[in-house]
């Protein structure tokens, strides 16, 4: 493998068309330019200048050599450039990820936000569950993520940060001519006899689980449905009841409105996730999401 400082060398040396001459602009004496030229070529299986009686210059191989010492040079230095503008946080990429909820919302208009005093900075948005997103975040494949302790624990990775971002209530979608959806906080006893529509989580214990465990009951019937579309359809149809978070309330169909549990343990706490060394543009979006609190 050539080494950087030996192609770069022979670059200089090339320009300069001289030993002394590169020995001065890189401030090496002749004879280490001249030990290192001769183990460059060694490297490359032969001599890479033809000797003048003033000066050197390229031989066929030291061309082709040259030619790709001056690629590699400009791709680092490039390299060098693109890292010191995504370490000052005024370009390069930003991957970010979120959970379904927070992508209704909560991350767009920070994101929109982002965008306008942030533009060179091209977001990758991806979405995921929150132990999902903290494992990418602790395999570098993201650079900040919002996950939430809903529906089992805040899910944690050597390497990631987390800090409390807001507190979302838990609420139940019903039907708009359901008979409770009129009532101000609702005693989650008066649901039992509802079906529940809920994702999976296998055997896990959830909030609503616990939370019916707390009201004495176990809920008649689990539908299990993963999307927030679909839940929302569900119970549109009067084919359930759903838990809701308070962050999703901009997407409730007309058909539903959202009323509050008089259980105060129903509420999940949603979490800023970064990695031990985050990049200046993840902090700058980490302060815009706070502001949407």
């Amino acid at each position: 493998m050539f080494e950087t400082e030996a192609l770069r060398l022979l670059v200089t040396v090339a320009d300069t068309g001289s030993f002394t001459a590169a020995a001065a602009r890189l401030n090496y004496t002749q004879s280490a330019v001249s030990r290192r030229i001769a183990a460059l070529e060694q490297q490359a299986g032969g001599p890479l200048f033809e000797r003048l009686p003033r000066g050197v210059r390229l031989n066929p191989v030291g061309r082709a050599l040259h030619r790709h010492a001056e690629d590699v040079l400009d791709r680092l230095s490039r390299a060098e450039q693109e890292l010191t503008v995504i370490h000052s946080g005024i370009g390069g990429m930003l991957r970010v990820g979120a959970f379904a909820t927070a992508n209704i919302s909560l991350m767009p208009r920070a994101l929109r936000e982002f965008r306008r005093t942030s533009a060179d900075v091209e977001v990758i948005a991806v979405e995921g569950r929150s132990d999902t997103l903290v494992q990418r975040l602790a395999e570098g494949a993201l650079d900040l993520a919002v996950v939430s302790d809903y529906p089992s624990g805040l899910p944690s990775a050597d390497g990631v940060t987390t800090a409390v971002l807001l507190e979302d209530e838990l609420c139940v979608a019903l039907r708009r001519d359901h008979p409770l959806a009129g009532a101000g906080a609702i005693d989650l006893r008066e649901l039992r006899e509802e079906a529940w529509i809920q994702d999976t989580y296998g055997d896990r214990p959830t909030m609503l689980a616990d939370a019916c465990a707390r009201a004495g009951f176990t809920p008649r019937k689990i539908i299990r449905i993963a999307e927030w579309t679909g839940k929302f359809g569900y119970a549109a149809a009067g084919l359930g009841v759903a838990l809701v978070p308070s962050l999703a309330a901009w997407a409730v169909p007309a058909e539903l409105v959202l009323c509050r549990l008089d259980d105060p343990a129903l509420r999940r706490t949603v979490h800023l996730a970064l990695p031990a060394a985050p990049l200046p543009a993840a902090l700058r979006l980490r302060d815009l999401l706070h502001g949407q609190r």
